[in-house]
Order: C-alpha cells, then sequence, then structure tokens
C-alpha cells in the first residue's frame, strides 16, 4: 500500500454494527473519534444502513454492544473479544491482528477480569430461553450470541475490509428472559414503554424477571462503556 493510501485508510472510519440504539450511542461516542455506529433489530434494516455506511468508505467493521450469555460461567457484564463467528454463514474467522490488539488492551485494564476470547455465535432470530443457550453452546460451544455479527461480517469481506466482535454479556447463560422484555423493541433498533407496560399489565409476574434484566443491562452498559473508551485510549478500536 502506498503512503497516499495509507493515509486515506486511516482516515476512513470504523463500523460499529449494533442491534439497538442504546448500544449505538455507546459505540459511537461523541462522533468526532473516528467511529461510525450503524444499527436496527431488524435484519434488513440493518443490512440497509450498513450499505449505506460502507458506500462512504471503511477502515473496518466492529460488531458492538450486548449479548446472550452461551456458557454457563460467564456472569453479566463479561466482555467478549471474538476470533471467529459461528452463525447462518458458518464460522468465520475475525481479523486476527486486530482482535488481539483488543484483546491485550482490555487485559491491560480493570476489564481485564471480564474479558474473554473465543467463538461468538451469531442468529437470525432472539435466542431468549435459557434452554434454548444451552443447547446452542452444546452444537458449537461459543461463549455468547447475538443477532448481528453474522451480517457485519459478511459485509466486511464483500468489501474487504478488517472485521472483529466486541460484545458484553447482557443476558446469562441461565437466564430466561420474560416476554415483556422484548415486548417494546422496535424494528429499528429503538425501545417503546408502552408495549412493556402492556405485557405487565398482562402479566404482572414478569416483573420479578424484568427488574433482575434490568440489573443485568446495566452491568452490559457499564462493561461497554469502559472498553470503548479503553480501546480508544490504547487505539486498539481501530485495525492497524
Amino acid at each position: 500500500m502506498s503512503v497516499a493510501a495509507g493515509a486515506k485508510a486511516r482516515a476512513l472510519p470504523v463500523i460499529a454494527v449494533t442491534g439497538m440504539a442504546f448500544e449505538a450511542s455507546i459505540a459511537a461516542g461523541k462522533g468526532r473519534d473516528g467511529v461510525r455506529a450503524v444499527y436496527a433489530a431488524r435484519a434488513d434494516l440493518l443490512q440497509r444502513a450498513l450499505a449505506a455506511a460502507l458506500a462512504e468508505g471503511a477502515a473496518g467493521i466492529i460488531s458492538f454492544g450486548t449479548a446472550g450469555g452461551l456458557a454457563p460461567d460467564l456472569e453479566p457484564g463479561t466482555v467478549v473479544i471474538a476470533h471467529a463467528i459461528d452463525g447462518p454463514f458458518g464460522r468465520v474467522p475475525t481479523d486476527a491482528a486486530w482482535s488481539a490488539r483488543m484483546a491485550d488492551a482490555l487485559m491491560n485494564s480493570p476489564l481485564a477480569a471480564q474479558t474473554r476470547r473465543g467463538v461468538q455465535a451469531a442468529v437470525a432470530a432472539p435466542l431468549t430461553g435459557a434452554a434454548d443457550k444451552a443447547a446452542l453452546f452444546g452444537a458449537c460451544g461459543a461463549l455468547a450470541v447475538d443477532m448481528e455479527s453474522h451480517l457485519a461480517a459478511a459485509a466486511a469481506a464483500a468489501h474487504g475490509v478488517p472485521f472483529a466482535v466486541c460484545r458484553a454479556i447482557v443476558d446469562p447463560a441461565w437466564r430466561s428472559l420474560p416476554k415483556a422484555a422484548m415486548a417494546g423493541l422496535r424494528d429499528d433498533g429503538t425501545t417503546a414503554v408502552l408495549p412493556i407496560l402492556r405485557e405487565l399489565a398482562r402479566d404482572p409476574a414478569q416483573l420479578g424477571g424484568l427488574l433482575r434484566v434490568a440489573a443485568d443491562a446495566k452491568a452490559a452498559r457499564q462493561s461497554l462503556n469502559a472498553a470503548r473508551q479503553t480501546l480508544m485510549t490504547a487505539g486498539a478500536l481501530f485495525p492497524t
């Protein structure tokens, strides 16, 4: 690569691919440090947003956000830096050098005890039950699961840019999510409160489970914010 080409590559943003608006807000930071976030809960909307972002160029793509736990020993807030994903398009490796730099940065930070390397599973539909998570863990041995990593990996491969994964466990393997936890998720990745309240009114017994989900989500948010800050400070949020 020429000096001019290298300079141009470094000037391009890293695209963070997420499923929900709050994840995108964490990934994007203040929007002035070279990370562009795209998000949507529905696959076709996410692919459209990602294609539009890639049309303007990218230095790399990172799947960033929360994930469901599959490995039974991972607590909420555990950060997974994946060396591969296992999903609808098969097993796809992440960029080895970029992933190693991210893992090294986190292992040399207060997040060291919460950082794990391994496979990240990707699925096309939500996996909310403990039994389903256990079955997927048994099938592929992945640490965690999300719904965006396979789309991000496919786009990265199609455009010839590096791909990485940084995900924080939000619902652990042993937790089955109450229906109310998913009731308010809109297709565009934002959340509506009224459907959640309606679901709770229909079945108030879900309240305890929903409160546990909220506590888990707080731990995941804290880890994501800390990971983002650590990776940016270390320069590891970008491929070399």
